[in-house]
């Protein structure tokens, strides 16, 4: 474990991309259309005890999401269409509750977690 790795411990924000070095925390793109998507990650959100949706804006292919447990944190889920019946999803989960061995590992748990789901429902 490197030294940098255990700042990146105390990092109190996740965010997924295609620039990520963590393999698990890299843009997923999957086949469909961004309604689709859209559907499937409300459903999935809404099917969460710990998590409840904030606000939804479609239009903008946004979902804020309080998430209660392990840790308190706010997530915002964004679903852009790239090309037809290719849709990205990407994750932003921060909070700012502060723990002794930092919070970086659990957020990066639910964001892969999410993208577990996800990936069983859509290719």
């Amino acid at each position: 474990m490197a030294i940098t790795d255990i700042f990146l411990n105390f990092k109190k924000q996740i965010e997924t991309s295609d620039q990520q070095r963590d393999e698990g925390l890299k843009t997923h793109y999957y086949k469909g259309n961004k309604n689709q998507l859209f559907e499937t990650i409300e459903q999935i959100i809404r099917q969460d005890a710990d998590s409840r949706i904030t606000t939804v804006s479609k239009e903008r292919g946004e979902i804020a999401v309080e998430i209660t447990k392990p840790i308190p944190c706010f997530m915002v889920v964004t679903i852009v269409s790239n090309k037809p019946l290719e849709t990205a999803v990407d994750f932003t989960i921060s909070t700012e509750k502060k723990f002794p061995f930092g919070v970086y590992p659990a957020l990066r748990k639910r964001a892969i977690s999410f993208y577990e789901r996800i990936d069983k429902l859509h290719t």
